[in-house]
């Protein structure tokens, strides 16, 4: 799937933003697309004003905060907590870019120098980069680990509850009762947002909804069970379903899922492992009129290929998708909920700096915060039209 072009350009300034300097074929490597590409998303984002060119350098508007600009070290305070904070993310992962781009600009303003750490996809991708991190001096360390399935999130609980620096968790909610329950997190309520999304519809007179979404996420995964949970307390609801928005939004093959009971059922993807969501064919079958589509890209695929198959948003079924990073450009502007990216980033930031102040041993309380998303209404979604009788 190819990746849309504003997304891309912001992924190029997040990694410049944070790092400084960086050559185009590096962002080429690790974008994974031609120099030609690069170098021109470059040339466009410094007509916008938004980068500088050097040569074969894109480089930030203004450079990073640098490691002079930090106080000078109390008597008896470890050398190394004059250090920089790793900010550890996934690969990949425009989501969660806007996120590192609020933490960026709290620690910036505090004096305090970033180190940004791009996690790869493969299992268990961010420890040597964490301990990397703290080899080099690493004060303290904002993170939001991929963990693609449980198992990856349970393998990680041991050693990221012990990394010995202030930690903050970002978007990421351990499970209760685990080694990590006592860390440090912020992260949106996805449960809430999950709301937003049904309870537009029914107030638009939507009775029967899928959801398509992704399950390879602790995102994904809260939405999924907090959809479930929410339509089947919902007597309006006649029936609902869950459904994987893509073949590769799940770590693995894709198999069906268990029923879930209520007033309908979980689903895998129709069509056999590795097949592409027939959207339009699920919504004929459930009789349904509405769909709540995880994450944006697919949501913007999803509704294109519905208008292939002859399903016009929103006149033939209302539209919300989640996450509204991209939501808003398609051909279609989709209503979406708006998780508050930047915002989780920014007091994830400010966490971390409240326990840097604190100083080694000081025990004040595990804080973990929640905060709400928003709808944004763009006329993907509309009233039921009653059938003629």
């Amino acid at each position: 799937m190819r990746e849309p072009v504003e997304l891309r350009r912001q992924r190029i300034l997040a990694v410049v933003e944070s790092r400084g300097p960086v050559k185009v074929s590096a962002l080429a490597a690790e974008l994974d697309v031609s120099v030609v590409t690069v170098r021109r998303d470059v040339e466009e984002l410094t007509r916008a004003g938004r980068l500088r060119r050097g040569h074969g350098l894109a480089r930030p508007l203004r450079d990073p905060a640098r490691p002079a600009a930090l106080p000078a070290p109390r008597d008896g305070e470890p050398a190394h907590d004059q250090g920089a904070v790793a900010l550890v993310v996934p690969e990949r992962h425009s989501y969660l870019y806007e996120t590192l781009h609020g933490a960026r600009t709290v620690l910036e303003e505090a004096g305090i120098r970033i180190a940004l750490h791009i996690a790869p996809q493969a299992p268990g991708g961010e420890r040597p980069l964490v301990e990397r991190a703290l080899a080099d001096g690493a004060r303290g360390l904002l993170i939001a680990p991929r963990w693609r399935n449980p198992l990856s999130e349970e393998r990680d609980y041991g050693w990221l509850a012990d990394v010995g620096v202030p930690t903050v968790l970002m978007e990421r909610r351990p499970r209760p009762g685990s080694a990590m329950h006592a860390l440090d997190s912020v992260c949106s309520d996805h449960w809430y947002g999950a709301y937003l999304a049904v309870e537009h519809l029914v107030s638009l007179g939507h009775r029967r909804i899928v959801m398509a979404a992704r399950d390879d996420s602790p995102t994904a995964r809260s939405l999924r069970t907090a959809f479930a949970e929410i339509v089947r307390e919902r007597p309006e609801v006649e029936d609902w379903t869950v459904v994987l928005s893509s073949p590769d939004a799940v770590p693995g093959p894709v198999t069906a899922e268990p029923a879930t009971g209520g007033h309908g059922t979980g689903a895998g993807a129709p069509g056999g492992v590795g097949a592409p969501l027939d959207l339009a064919a699920l919504l004929r079958e459930r009789r349904a009129t509405a769909a709540v589509l995880h994450g944006d890209v697919d949501a913007l695929m999803l509704v294109q290929r519905l208008a292939e198959s002859g399903v016009q948003v929103p006149r033939d079924c209302s539209v919300v998708a989640y996450d509204d990073v991209v939501a808003a450009l398609g051909s279609t502007p989709l209503t979406a909920v708006a998780p508050p990216k930047a915002e989780v980033g920014r007091a994830a930031a400010e966490l971390l700096l409240l326990r840097l102040s604190e100083g080694p041993g000081a025990a004040g309380p595990v804080r973990r915060t929640e905060l709400l998303p928003e709808l944004k209404v763009r006329g993907s979604a509309q009233a039921v039209i009653p059938a003629n009788d």
